[in-house]
């Protein structure tokens, strides 16, 4: 489920005055389809709420995403803050889907809601951001992170990969050489990593989250939202994939490596891959 859960400036709920538990919605009306939205207030916290799967998304929850978000915006939030209940942010894509394209076109519309929405999402990472996760992270404006999150991107190790939007956001964010070391390495970024490449703007809870965004909530509306347009606009156009590229990343997912992934995660066994 997706929780969407509204609070005023203070970043308080305004069915309570007090910010609520992690994890316990307030105010929330109108439940649909792995969907809430609230009543009211200028900051939208918005939860993956699947914990016994470490939040690994599945289908609904990218529509989850996707529609909620766009609920926090018609509500009037200023702000959103996307998190994740439990120990985890998110841990990936859920594997027994993500083969689907109908998984690939959700996950993008979530992905899209983030980036297109005309006010800033603050990503209060409160444990690992694997794969998607990592994914959902980087199309947020803002990244606050607890101790215990990382951030990784283990595709090579399933004979999978990310789209060129992911690995040119996550090349813009960190840098070429850590974003080489991610993908290409496979390596785990520690939150103390992220903060040293400002990729991690502020460490802590969700606590420190809403304190941000009751701060973004007073600035100008306009101001942000056009911010964050031209910022978006100019990253995007300086990484237009070429033909060649987008090729090789179908490639990828079409290869009798990507199946001997598949089949090795089955079979708990390590993969053998043959680089066709």
């Amino acid at each position: 489920m997706i929780d969407v859960e509204l609070r005023d400036g203070s970043g308080q709920s305004p069915a309570t005055g007090e910010p609520p538990a992690t994890g316990q919605p307030a105010a929330a009306v109108q439940p649909a389809a792995a969907g809430q939205a609230a009543a009211s207030g200028r900051i939208a916290v918005v939860r993956i709420d699947r914990p016994d799967r470490r939040n690994a998304l599945d289908v609904d929850h990218c529509v989850g995403l996707r529609t909620g978000i766009g609920r926090a915006v018609d509500a009037g939030a200023r702000v959103i803050v996307l998190t994740g209940v439990g120990t985890s942010f998110c841990a990936g894509a859920d594997l027994d889907q993500v083969y689907g394209e109908a998984f690939t076109d959700a996950l993008y519309g979530a992905l899209h809601a983030i980036t297109e929405a005309p006010v800033p999402v603050i990503a209060a990472v409160n444990g690992p951001a694997i794969g998607a996760g990592l994914q959902l992270a980087l199309a947020a404006d803002l990244r606050v992170a607890a101790e215990k999150a990382v951030f990784a991107i283990p595709t090579a190790r399933l004979g999978l990969a990310v789209d060129p939007w992911t690995l040119g956001r996550l090349a813009e964010l960190v840098g070429g050489g850590p974003a080489r070391a991610v993908v290409l390495g496979c390596e785990t970024m520690p939150v103390s990593r992220a903060l040293e490449l400002g990729f991690v703007q502020r460490a802590g809870g969700l606590d420190v989250a809403l304190a941000w965004a009751a701060e973004l909530a007073g600035l100008a509306p306009l101001t942000l939202a056009y911010s964050k347009r031209a910022f978006n606009e100019f990253a995007e156009s300086a990484a237009k994939p070429s033909a060649a590229v987008t090729a090789a990343y179908e490639a990828c997912w079409a290869s009798e490596d990507a199946r001997e992934g598949r089949l090795a995660r089955a079979e708990k066994r390590a993969a053998v891959f043959q680089g066709r």
